[in-house]
């Protein structure tokens, strides 16, 4: 019997079914790598963004999520080069897929029970994905934008329903925008932490002893005068 097609499961209906104590014999998922290429590379080195966005609410399988990446990672590996980007995908496939299998074969009626016990047994995982959900990111040199686009217009193809391919007003993978972070660069306060970065504040007992100093300083400016 072969695998039951996505679009059988495409819809979101029912509640979350995770695995767990309770949902035992799950297959393991397609899609095993969700980082590839220079995942170690800081945040100054690769400063654009782009991201693949789902519109539509749906289940999104291990396999369409496996075959986006192969997809983006070919061509972003054959035209940027393989240690100009870092691709990450973002949706995780948490959530278990059912059959409830039926026998066709002659003679199926005495060993099957129909409808009866229709509880399915677990066939695989899926993402479930809301609208303006990032699906995959990539993150790379402000020269290999246009090679980003594309790898993630090729990926769309694998999965079902409308994407659109956003660029990111953010630096990286990180929380700031991009006047900002080169702001707090050029002040010498943001400090990078792998792909993300951090930003470097005095601690909040220096801070105290600041403004007590500069209240003494006022108050005797004042006597003095």
């Amino acid at each position: 019997m072969g695998r039951r097609p996505a679009r059988c499961y495409r819809q979101i209906k029912n509640k979350p079914y995770p695995k767990s104590r309770y949902c035992r014999g799950v297959p393991d998922p397609k899609i095993r790598i969700f980082d590839v290429g220079q995942k170690k590379r800081s945040a100054d080195d690769f400063p654009l963004c782009v991201h693949l966005v789902s519109w539509e609410k749906e289940n999104v399988s291990s396999e369409a999520l496996e075959a986006a990446r192969i997809a983006c990672n070919k061509y972003m590996a054959k035209h940027a080069g393989k240690d100009a980007f870092h691709l990450r995908v973002c949706a995780h496939p948490y959530h278990v897929l059912r059959i409830n299998k039926m026998l066709s074969c002659a003679g199926a009626d005495r060993l099957q029970t129909g409808m009866r016990g229709a509880f399915g047994k677990p066939t695989g995982t899926c993402a479930r994905v809301r609208i303006g959900q990032v699906l995959l990111s990539v993150r790379c040199r402000d020269a290999n934008a246009a090679h980003a686009q594309e790898a993630l217009r090729r990926a769309k193809f694998k999965f079902p329903g409308r994407q659109r391919v956003i660029f990111s007003a953010k630096w990286g993978f990180t929380r700031f925008k991009r006047d900002e972070y080169l702001k707090l660069k050029s002040e010498g306060r943001i400090v990078p932490d792998g792909v993300n970065a951090k930003v470097r504040t005095k601690p909040r007992c220096i801070a105290r002893n600041d403004k007590i100093i500069t209240k003494l300083i006022n108050a005797c400016m004042v006597n003095s005068g």
